[in-house]
Parts: structure tokens; C-alpha cells; sequence
């Protein structure tokens, strides 16, 4: 598929059932966003989560689902949540799914805001914006990972939001991508194939406990 080693996919790798993973992990993603509400805990929210899968028909997680609500929104893949945080009528949550469909995985992230919380919503628009302009030069001017990433951080700090550098994307492909050890996004030295890597961003309010992630994959065409 791609030119690199890193680049390397399965026998049975498909762009069309790599697209329609995507597609189907995004109607995931809104089936669990339809279930969030004022109390939910992240616990609840996982078992909301696990009825979207069932009913979609989802064949697998490659990882754990992830949603991550009040000042957990700034934690990073790794980190343990703060427990026995609820969801507030003035809140924001992100959700992260790593889904197989086909045999092909779909990895996609969003962040949400409850009632009327108007940083938390800037947050949230801020990430998507950052994600779209990173796309954009990636698609235009064929930037290498670690270029793209070297954007975001310059383009974050212009917007006022403190960006995680812990973040660097990943690649997807035909389940598992693991085998063939592609690495981080933001550490690959060449421009990124389209329909292989999952550009992920994470970004914090500089002085307060919220934050916001959004993540799909890097491909031509939108979900």
C-alpha cells in the first residue's frame, strides 16, 4: 500500500472496507454521544457504549473504548481516569473508538458539551478546527508526520490551547495493525499514504481542568 515499511498492510486490506470502517466506527461514535446526560458516569457510559456496539454489530475492539468527562477530558490514552466523576449540566466529555468492522479498523474521536459552557465549547471547536487544518496541509503540501505534528503544536499555541505532545497518531489497516509495527504518526520521517494513519488531536485550556480530543484518519475523502 504505502511506500515505507511502516506503511505495510495485510493480505486482505481493502481502501473501500477501510472507508466503510470509518463510517460505521463515526455511527458508533453518535450512538453513544445520543446516550450521554447530565450523571452519567464514565462506568455507565461505557455500559451505553457496549448496547451501540452489540446493536451495530461491531466484530471487535482493537482498543478500549474510551470516554473521558469533565477534567478527565486532559487525560492522555494511558493515564487512569479520576474516579467517581459525573457528567454536569454545564460539562464536556470526549469519546475514542477503536472499532473493527470487515476485518478492517475504524478509529475515530470527538469531544461534546453539555448546557451552557462556552470555553468548553471553544475547546471542542478549537480541536476539530486543528485536526481539519493539519488535513489540509497534508493533503496540499505532503508534509512528513513529524512536520504535521510541528504544525499542530505552532498552530495551538496561535489559538491559545495548550497542545499534548504525548498525542502522535498511529497507524490503522487490516486487523492487526500491530504486526506490522508502524509507529507513531508524529515520529514518521515521510508524507503519510492516505487511508493508513490516524491523526489524533489533544489539546488543553492553558490554566483550567478541560480539554478536548479529535482524531479520524488522514484519507481524501470525508466520512
Amino acid at each position: 500500500m504505502g511506500g515505507h515499511d511502516r506503511e505495510a498492510v495485510g493480505g486482505r486490506f481493502d481502501p473501500a472496507l477501510m472507508q466503510r470502517a470509518r463510517e460505521r466506527t463515526w455511527a458508533a461514535l453518535r450512538g453513544i454521544q445520543a446516550r450521554m446526560r447530565s450523571g452519567i458516569s464514565e462506568e455507565e457510559a461505557q455500559a451505553e457504549a457496549r448496547q451501540v456496539f452489540q446493536a451495530l454489530g461491531v466484530e471487535r475492539l482493537w482498543h478500549p473504548a474510551i470516554i473521558r468527562i469533565g477534567p478527565n477530558t486532559t487525560k492522555t490514552y494511558r493515564q487512569p481516569s479520576q474516579p467517581d466523576v459525573r457528567l454536569g449540566e454545564n460539562d464536556s466529555y470526549f469519546i475514542d473508538l477503536g472499532l473493527v468492522f470487515d476485518g478492517h479498523e475504524g478509529d475515530v474521536g470527538d469531544t461534546f458539551v453539555t448546557g451552557h459552557a462556552p470555553e468548553r465549547l471553544a475547546c471542542a471547536q478549537a480541536a476539530r478546527e486543528l485536526y481539519r487544518e493539519v488535513a489540509g496541509v497534508w493533503r496540499h503540501e505532503g508534509l512528513s508526520g513529524q512536520k504535521l505534528y510541528d504544525y499542530a503544536c505552532e498552530r495551538a499555541a496561535a489559538m491559545g490551547w495548550q497542545f499534548n505532545h504525548a498525542i502522535k497518531g498511529h497507524r490503522v489497516s487490516d486487523f492487526p495493525h500491530s504486526v506490522h509495527k508502524g509507529g507513531n504518526l508524529g515520529d514518521f520521517e515521510h508524507k503519510p499514504a492516505q487511508g493508513l494513519w490516524i491523526l489524533e488531536i489533544q489539546i488543553a485550556h492553558p490554566t483550567e481542568p478541560f480539554g478536548a480530543f479529535y482524531e479520524d484518519l488522514l484519507a481524501e475523502a470525508a466520512p
